[in-house]
């Protein structure tokens, strides 16, 4: 479906937004019968514009098969909650200039693991009607107890994962048309010590952009 985030919509409607939105979110799996495909996503800041950077890469390779990044104005405060509402005009842009037919979405974020179970990876899977997952690098809502992550309902809305070799943890969960445990196999498959390749791919691209950027425009930053 085709969301649209209205123009100097206020934090409030925002939060309004979601809470309406995190009602279609589907935590049952529809993925293909041979998954082929990832999509890796990140986003960075710098004067004023989200850089975002989309990259595709094969399944079983994880060798990145093509790569967009895209510029996209700011039009929203930073709101812890809210983030979604400040990247995912770029982050979608870059999945959509891919021009991808199948595949699964990994957002460098949260999906249901969030105070109204609507985090970026539900709006990037939503909006692109594709099966997506979130992989965060901190909590931001539920408590832990052992590798899961339980809302107040002692509901289990992500799984804390520790990246191999390197002690940290990141954190699993449901962004759209994928059960949490098909989230963690697929981000299983495609882990290593600075997390998933997909999302380190984009990570690396975003990165590059900005500083092509700076060096092309010293007065950025």
């Amino acid at each position: 479906m085709r969301i649209r985030i209205p123009t100097g919509i206020s934090p409030q409607e925002a939060v309004t937004m979601q809470q309406r939105l995190a009602l279609l979110i589907s935590e049952t799996s529809e993925l293909p019968r041979k998954i082929t495909a990832l999509v890796g996503c990140d986003a960075t800041y710098l004067s004023g514009t989200t850089l975002a950077a989309a990259v595709l890469t094969d399944y079983e390779s994880l060798r990145a098969l093509k790569v967009r990044t895209v510029k996209e104005p700011i039009r929203f405060p930073y709101i812890p909650g809210l983030l979604a509402f400040r990247e995912a005009p770029g982050v979608l842009r870059a999945i959509r200039a891919l021009r991808a037919t199948s595949y699964i979405c990994l957002v460098d974020a949260h999906g249901v693991a969030h105070p109204r179970r609507f985090g970026l990876a539900c709006f990037v899977g939503l909006a692109l009607d594709r099966p997506t997952i979130g992989v965060a690098k901190s909590l931001l809502y539920g408590s832990v107890k052992g590798n899961h992550v339980l809302d107040e309902h002692g509901y289990p809305i992500a799984e804390s994962m520790v990246l191999p070799g390197s002690g940290k943890t990141i954190y699993v969960s449901v962004g759209h048309k994928v059960s949490l445990r098909d989230a963690v196999r697929i981000v299983k498959h495609c882990l290593t010590t600075r997390g998933p390749v997909p999302i380190q791919l984009a990570h690396e691209e975003v990165t590059k952009e900005k500083w092509r950027i700076k060096r092309s425009n010293p007065v950025s930053s």
